[in-house]
């Protein structure tokens, strides 16, 4: 195979934070320390955001119905979220990323890539250093990090997961086709429970399945992802880490009141299109090509369609009748309800393309 590294073999480090949430609520309750902590409101509409490892024996996970965490876990502490406090938080995190590299790459409160290819420390690996980084989180927050390193993006996210909590785990350029060949395929990021369903229907259930698989094949099924597909099975991502990425995403979503048939849904389309399109005009002036809505079943199934319009919507209404128009995508029964809604923009570029006119479908 190709070799799994980028051309110039890069050494990233991936940093996730161990239940981060529930673990600041423990640092800052001694209390709660060794009791199953759930962070969510415990409410028949709520849904768990971050829930310690002593809930998570019980089989409690984030974006479980609080209701159901109640059933599995009874003795459970339920705390109300409080991000202003995981922020100051984080933010402290990150200044202890950027002693070890310029090169940072958040991805939400909690983890981020480091490229340590050409860290500023004297250190003699990137096992090294993502050691001191851990070990300067637990000594100036009190909370564990555990990290991945490896010749990329992808991997090294794999690897941080592999000796959770309060662990690291290396994957070396060398150990790449030993370390995929019987990867489990739901690990790989992106492969969620219907695209894993749809692979198993092909017979593949892991990585080493996947590379039996000629490129032509994968991308005749599931067009571009497929193409990624056949890259990650063979260790192969050439993203670099983007200190000052840009938003992919423009979006706002509410949870609604009762659940809802699809046709009952435009009102709160137009009141979420135009807290979007509030959002989007704060931002940069940047065009945004794609409108994306997002759908959540009463028994939790995630939908999400879009449109790509000729010509980018130039305003609220505009962007609230496409949303609109993306239900006639939904093939569902009349009788489904819906418990929350939410309206996107994607797509993003420096300027609008030179088109006449904008149609729907």
């Amino acid at each position: 195979m190709s070799d799994p590294a980028t051309p110039a073999l890069r050494k990233i480090v991936h940093v996730d934070m161990d239940a981060f949430y529930a673990s600041v609520e423990q640092l800052d309750r001694p209390e709660l320390r060794g009791l199953p902590v759930v962070v969510a409101k415990r409410s028949p509409r709520s849904v768990v955001t971050a829930a310690s490892y002593e809930a998570r024996i019980f089989g409690v996970h984030s974006a479980m119905p609080a209701m159901r965490a109640v059933r599995l876990c009874p003795h459970a502490v339920f705390v109300d979220p409080n991000f202003v406090r995981y922020k100051a938080v984080s933010a402290a995190i990150r200044e202890i990323f950027h002693r070890y590299t310029d090169l940072v790459e958040p991805l939400s409160l909690d983890e981020a890539y480091l490229d340590v290819t050409h860290s500023p420390v004297d250190l003699p690996s990137a096992t090294a250093i993502a050691k001191a980084v851990r070990a300067d989180i637990r000594h100036e927050t009190g909370l564990t990090a555990s990290a991945g390193i490896a010749p990329n993006k992808f991997l090294a996210k794999i690897a941080s997961d592999w000796r959770k909590p309060d662990g690291q785990f290396v994957i070396t350029p060398k150990h790449v086709d030993a370390f995929l060949v019987s990867l489990d395929i739901g690990k790989i990021p992106g492969v969620g429970r219907v695209m894993k369903a749809k692979l198993k229907d092909m017979h593949i259930t892991t990585v080493g399945d996947l590379r039996g698989i000629e490129q032509a094949v994968l991308q005749a099924r599931f067009g571009r992802w497929g193409v990624r597909l056949y890259q990650l099975a063979r260790g192969i991502d050439e993203r670099p880490v983007q200190p000052h990425r840009e938003s992919v995403q423009v979006s706002s979503e509410d949870t609604l009141r009762e659940d809802l048939p699809l046709d009952a849904l435009a009102p709160f389309i137009h009141q979420l299109a135009e807290k979007t399109w509030r959002n989007h005009q704060r931002k940069a002036p940047r065009v945004a090509r794609t409108v994306v809505l997002k759908l959540k079943t009463s028994d939790f199934q995630i939908l999400t369609r879009s449109y790509t319009p000729t010509v980018p919507p130039a305003s609220a209404q505009q962007l609230a009748d496409i949303a609109c128009a993306l239900r006639q995508r939904v093939e569902l029964s009349a009788s489904v309800r819906f418990r929350l809604v939410g309206v996107g923009l994607s797509g993003f570029s420096d300027s609008a393309p030179e088109m006449q006119q904008a149609e729907l479908f």
